[in-house]
């Protein structure tokens, strides 16, 4: 999507932007109400002392004031709605765009930033911004009144209009530098709190702490320093329209004066000009005052304008059968997202149902990345993914999801229970589904010895569990619904013999019912329940085949390892 195409956020509700230009419309009309009055007080109900008049005119003038009211609020109300509709539309999108970004290499600077800009536009639009810039149309109108009274007091009240249009163009002027700083500052600032996040234990074991922590203060003091320029300037420029804006109105007051004592207008005239032009000025000035806001949302805006035009709006993929025949690697090379070099290239193989393959080389071969990319994490540069002759882009995402298990190599869990965890989030899991999972993993003893049982709390990503138990569990949660297609990252690396043992059962029990099993493996141990063998180095296949005869070719005396040295880096990790 362009960015004049993508941002459907706000076209989706131009009706009701319409009606707000209606209400609007109304509201500045019946401003006009109070110099009328004032008008009338002064030119009729003075010379003639008819309290009668006076009384009906106050009623009427009440009348009004109270439909002004109403529509006001109406107005307010819309762009409220307005605001929450656009977050209840969009909210889940966004957050699912934000899940997607680091998988496609486009994740830069505080990953919950749109979740922000989403938040910022709501207020903003929730806020008294928006009706200032639907009134700022409105502004010519009393301007023209001005003039219909007399020309120099219309001079008076657009020569004042001039200067506050000027400083609004200034105050854009002189706060853009500074917003863009302070959007680069928040990135940085973001950036090193999500890496101390992530490296919490080593930045504390290795004495970092005060280190990161200067990072992070020299990030947030540019940040402060910024936006208390853009505060500086902002509210100088604030208090300098709200004084032009009294001084327009004195001056229209003191020429009033003048042409009341030339006798060139009324007293009235006078008055309701003084009065028409504050109403003129005003919206001007709340627009000055909410300047920051409405920067902010623009640049939230096109932020979410840019991360929604990353969406591949192709239609949803007709749902295909549940997959039980093969999978296929058709000369597959992937690069990590965002990356232009080759990561593995030219990777070949076929499986059937009720086979295993086993991944096996030294650190940097590629075997997590063909790991990624079989079940479409990372997208195939060249060549396809195929599962029942179907490339991945021919399935839709969540239904393909239902039939893969996957256990990547940094395991997380949610913040959620046990059972949560286990069953993916489904809103009403079966409950033997997920202990059926469990048991495959040989993790249901385990769950029932804790005092809550599966309705046990795992904590923020695990962290109330040890790194076997969250291995397990994860497990359970790739067995989960039995998927056709599991794919294991170093799945015993944290596990001890009883869950090597555990393990193999579970993947012969996925081969048993027909399923195919890929393990990236470390240890000997994770090969047991596998069929089928693929070696790679430096990124390329060196081998697929049968087990047995694979490892017998790769598993020789160090005299007759082949020039790529593949044997000697296996057998000295002790991978295979």
């Amino acid at each position: 999507m362009s960015e004049n195409s993508s941002f459907v956020v706000l076209r989706s509700h131009v009706r009701a932007f319409v009606g707000v230009g209606v209400l609007s419309a109304l509201v500045n009309i019946l401003h006009l109400s109070g110099s009328i009055f004032m008008l009338a007080i002064y030119d009729r109900v003075l010379p003639s002392r008819s309290v009668p008049t006076l009384i009906g005119l106050a009623v009427i003038l009440a009348m009004l004031f109270c439909f002004q009211a109403a529509f006001d609020i109406f107005r307010t109300r819309i762009l409220s709605r307005i605001g929450q509709s656009l977050d209840e539309n969009f909210g889940e999108t966004v957050f699912q765009l934000v899940l997607l970004r680091p998988i496609r290499g486009r994740q830069d600077g505080d990953g919950q930033q749109p979740l922000r800009d989403l938040d910022q536009i709501r207020g903003f639009l929730s806020g008294g911004g928006p009706s200032a810039l639907f009134d700022l149309p409105w502004m010519p109108l009393y301007l023209v009144v001005c003039f219909a009274f007399h020309f120099w007091l219309g001079m008076t009240a657009l020569i004042g209009a001039l200067v506050l249009v000027v400083l609004t163009g200034l105050t854009e002027i002189f706060t853009r530098r500074t917003t863009r700083e302070v959007v680069a500052g928040m990135k940085t600032r973001g950036n090193v709190a999500q890496s101390g996040q992530r490296n919490a234990e080593a930045i504390y074991a290795m004495g970092m702490s005060g280190r990161v922590g200067q990072l992070w203060n020299r990030a947030h003091l540019h940040i402060l320093k910024q936006q208390q320029s853009a505060a500086d300037v902002g509210g100088g420029f604030g208090a300098a329209s709200r004084a032009v804006r009294m001084m327009v109105q004195s001056a229209v007051l003191a020429v009033g004066a003048y042409l009341v004592m030339s006798g060139a207008v009324s007293p009235g005239v006078m008055i309701a000009s003084s009065i028409l032009a504050a109403r003129a000025l005003a919206p001007v000035d709340l627009a000055i005052a909410n300047w920051k806001g409405f920067i902010a949302a623009r640049h939230s805006r096109k932020r979410l304008a840019a991360l929604l035009g990353e969406t591949d709006l192709r239609a949803d993929p007709l749902p295909l059968p549940a997959p039980h025949v093969s999978l296929k690697a058709e000369q597959v090379s992937t690069s990590a997202p965002g990356e232009k070099r080759i990561l593995i290239e030219n990777v070949n193989f076929t499986l059937r149902a009720g086979e295993g393959l086993g991944i096996i080389g030294p650190s940097g071969s590629g075997k997590s990345t063909v790991a990624r990319t079989l079940v479409g994490v990372w997208p195939a540069r060249s060549g396809r993914i195929r599962i029942d002759g179907a490339a991945l882009d021919q399935w839709n995402p969540e239904r393909l999801g239902q039939h893969i298990g996957y256990l990547p190599q940094d395991v997380e869990l949610f913040s959620g229970t046990i059972a949560q965890n286990i069953s993916r989030f489904e809103r009403d899991p079966d409950p033997e589904k997920v202990i059926a999972a469990a048991r495959s993993a040989d993790v249901h003893d385990m769950i029932i010895g804790m005092s809550d049982g599966y309705a046990t709390e795992v904590g923020e990503a695990g962290a109330a569990l040890s790194g076997g138990q969250r291995q397990r569990i994860a497990l359970a949660r790739a067995l989960y619904g039995d998927p056709f297609l599991v794919v294991l990252d170093e799945p015993n690396s944290n596990l001890d013999n009883e869950g090597d043992v555990a393990l193999t059962e579970a993947l012969g029990k996925v081969r048993a019912r027909g399923g195919i099993v890929i393990v990236v493996a470390h240890r000997p141990s994770a090969l047991a329940a596998l069929d089928h063998l693929l070696v790679m180095a430096a990124g390329k296949q060196i081998s697929f085949g049968p087990r047995d005869e694979t490892l017998s070719k790769f598993m020789r005396p160090p005299a007759q390892v082949t020039p790529l040295r593949l044997t000697g880096n296996i057998a000295a990790r002790g991978d295979a």
